[in-house]
């Protein structure tokens, strides 16, 4: 089973460098897919979240805004597979 994450983010936003950052490092250890979405790209979704991010979603559901940890990351992830 592939794991879908999005991370919700726009440029110059250091919360969500550092939530890529922690995507990033679990990877490898997940069979997962990863995609970045920008909001600023989307009307819609800017209006929903302009200040309001990062989010990250598994599989669609909101899984964290703002700050994103590792070990939480990774015992959502381990529910999953």
């Amino acid at each position: 089973m592939t794991i879908a994450i999005e991370i919700l983010t726009k440029k110059d936003c250091c919360l969500c460098d550092d939530a890529k950052e922690i995507v990033e490092r679990v990877l490898p250890d997940y069979p997962i897919t990863l995609t970045l979405t920008d909001i600023e790209s989307d009307s819609v979704l800017f209006e929903n979240y302009k200040e309001r991010i990062p989010v990250i979603r598994i599989n669609g559901e909101e899984s964290f805004v703002y700050k994103t940890h590792e070990t939480t990351l990774r015992k959502k992830l381990d529910k999953l597979i």
